[in-house]
C-alpha cells in the first residue's frame, strides 16, 4: 500500500486559502470558487472517523454553501468509506492512478513538426491556458480570470504549468503540477483543443512537467486518467498503473 499520494492529498488542501481540520480529515476551502473540484476534504491516512467527526466535517461544509465531498485514496484509510455511507454519502466515482518515476520516464523526441512545450509568464499566456483547458474539457468549468489567476498561483508557489503555442498564438493545449509534498506532485488538467488532438500536445506537456518536477528532487509524479485513450499517452511517457482513489459526496 502506497500512503504518499494521500499525504500529498492532505498537504495539498492544507495550502487552500481557508482550511478546516477536523477529526481525521481536512477541508480546503477557496472562496474565489464555489466548484466542488476544488472545495473538499480528504482523511488523514490510518483515519477511523466516528458519526461525530464526519457530522462535524459535514456541518464545515453546510455553513459555506458548499456540497460536502471527499477525494482519497482508500487503501490509506480503509475505515473511511463506511463512516461516509453510514452518513448517507455515496460514490461519485473510483478513478486508477498512474505514477511515473525518473525511472520509468519516456521523454518524446524533439524535431521538425513536434509539440515545443513553453513555460507561460504574461497575464495573457494564463488566460490562454485557461481557456484552452474549458474548451478541452467540453464546458466541465468555464474559463474565468479566477481560473487563469489559479493557474499563475501554481507557477508560482513551486508547481509548474507548461503549454504548447497554437500557430496563431494562442494555446492549443497545457497541463500542470502542484507543488510537491512527500516526495510526489499531481499531474493535472492535461487538456488539448480539439482542432490540435492527435498530433502529441498531451505527451509532449506530460513529460515536460515530469522532467521538471524531478530536477527539482520529486522521486515520483501521479496522474488520474479520463479513459483508455488518455491512459496510453500517459503510458507511453512512463507512467505506469499504481492504486486508486475514490470520489464520495453527500446530497443536498
Amino acid at each position: 500500500m502506497d500512503t504518499n499520494v494521500q499525504r500529498f492529498a492532505v498537504a495539498n488542501l492544507r495550502r487552500r486559502p481557508s482550511v478546516v481540520e477536523t477529526a481525521g480529515f481536512v477541508a480546503g476551502f477557496d472562496p474565489g470558487t464555489t466548484s466542488p473540484y476544488i472545495n473538499y476534504a480528504t482523511p488523514l491516512p490510518g483515519a477511523e472517523p466516528t458519526a461525530a467527526d464526519v457530522a462535524a466535517l459535514v456541518a464545515a461544509f453546510r455553513e459555506r454553501g458548499l456540497k460536502p465531498r471527499l477525494e482519497f485514496a482508500p487503501d490509506a484509510a480503509p475505515a473511511v468509506e463506511p463512516a461516509l455511507r453510514e452518513a448517507g454519502f455515496t460514490r461519485e466515482a473510483v478513478h486508477e492512478y498512474l505514477l511515473c518515476t525518473p525511472a520509468t520516464l519516456v521523454v518524446p523526441k524533439a524535431g521538425p513538426g513536434r509539440p515545443v512545450v513553453e513555460i507561460p509568464a504574461t497575464d495573457e499566456e494564463f488566460t490562454a491556458i485557461d481557456g484552452a483547458l474549458a474548451e478541452a474539457f467540453s464546458g466541465e468549468f468555464a474559463s474565468s480570470p479566477e481560473g487563469a489567476a489559479r493557474l499563475r498561483r501554481t507557477h508560482e508557489s513551486g508547481g509548474a504549468v507548461r503549454f504548447v503555442r497554437a500557430p496563431d498564438g494562442s494555446c492549443a493545449g497545457g497541463a500542470l503540477t502542484s507543488a510537491p509534498a512527500v516526495g510526489t506532485s499531481e499531474l493535472a488538467g492535461v487538456g488539448t483543443r480539439p482542432a490540435f488532438r492527435g498530433r502529441g500536445v498531451a505527451a509532449a506537456v506530460t513529460a515536460a512537467l515530469a522532467v521538471a518536477m524531478f530536477a527539482d528532487g520529486v522521486q515520483s509524479v501521479w496522474l488520474e486518467y479520463s479513459g483508455e485513450g488518455s491512459r496510453r499517452v500517459y503510458e507511453r511517457v512512463g507512467f505506469r498503473p499504481h492504486g486508486t482513489r475514490l470520489y464520495m459526496s453527500l446530497a443536498e
